[in-house]
């Protein structure tokens, strides 16, 4: 089974999405369907996908997990729930089936170290005894408290999105490449090979330029820790989604058919207990 294990949905007339806060978001300034992302999946012989969060609201979780019910490709939800909410067992034992994961926009808290608070963390061991996974949305100032959380938490399995947002336009190298390695040294982590394309030069990127950190995640964490994401349609705003699919194919040429269907779809399987794992 092939799983594309990150991408959006989000219809505007049900709310809008307040991360899009500048006209360089423009592009994707309008709802997108799960009728609009179809022909893609079909295309890439994708069979099943794992559809994120865009913004911090129980109702859009909630939309996502009616969605996941129904016939579709979608087979799970990584919402959103407060984690420091003191009734979040409650919260997420009165969701329905679907629901895999959590995640947080960690990136845009002021607070770089937010995800090692006491709360924050109680939180997390909240999500590990609900057998959850929790969903890693850092750049590389959030890095270090990454480490920390996933270290004290050895019994959830978190995912870093997007391999942590490295600056690839700036050709920014370390201490990127450092944290990472030092990130997949923990066992219970694992790593999205997504979101690189966003962070080139929108106008300008070559694959040569993000092809180096792709294989850096790939190297440090291993193929049966690393899933392939589209993060469509976010990375439309960079590329189509058959040249992150490309981008992808390139990154993994070298490894073993059984190492390919790891990232193209078992390691998403196993982790999110979605599928064929």
């Amino acid at each position: 089974m092939r799983i594309d294990a990150h991408h959006h949905l989000w219809d505007l007339s049900r709310r809008g999405q307040p991360w899009r806060d500048g006209p360089w978001a423009d592009p994707i300034r309008r709802s997108y369907p799960l009728s609009d992302l179809t022909p893609h999946l079909t295309g890439h012989r994708i069979d099943a996908t794992i559809v994120v969060q865009s913004t911090a609201s129980s109702e859009e979780t909630a939309e996502l997990l009616a969605l996941a019910a129904g016939e579709g490709p979608v087979a799970g939800v990584v919402g959103w729930a407060d984690l420091c909410d003191p009734a979040l067992d409650e919260v997420l034992a009165a969701l329905p089936a679907g629901l895999v994961g959590v995640r947080h926009q960690v990136r845009d808290e002021p607070d770089p170290d937010w995800l090692t608070r006491p709360g924050v963390l109680r939180g997390l061991g909240t999500l590990a005894e609900a057998g959850l996974v929790y969903d890693l949305l850092v750049t590389p100032r959030e890095l270090p408290a990454a480490h920390a959380a996933v270290r004290a938490l050895p019994q959830l399995s978190f995912v870093l999105d997007h391999a942590a947002k490295p600056a690839v336009a700036r050709g920014d190298w370390q201490p990127w490449a450092a944290a990472i390695t030092a990130l997949a040294a923990l066992p219970n982590v694992s790593c999205k090979l997504s979101g690189l394309v966003t962070e080139a030069d929108w106008e300008a990127w070559r694959p040569q330029q993000i092809l180096p950190y792709a294989r850096h995640v790939l190297d440090a964490f291993g193929p049966g820790r690393v899933m392939f994401g589209s993060d469509w349609p976010v990375c439309t705003l960079a590329a189509g989604y058959e040249d992150v699919v490309a981008l992808a194919e390139s990154a993994t040429g070298q490894l073993t058919g059984a190492e390919r269907a790891a990232v193209f779809g078992g390691t998403a399987g196993r982790v999110y207990g979605v599928g064929a794992s």
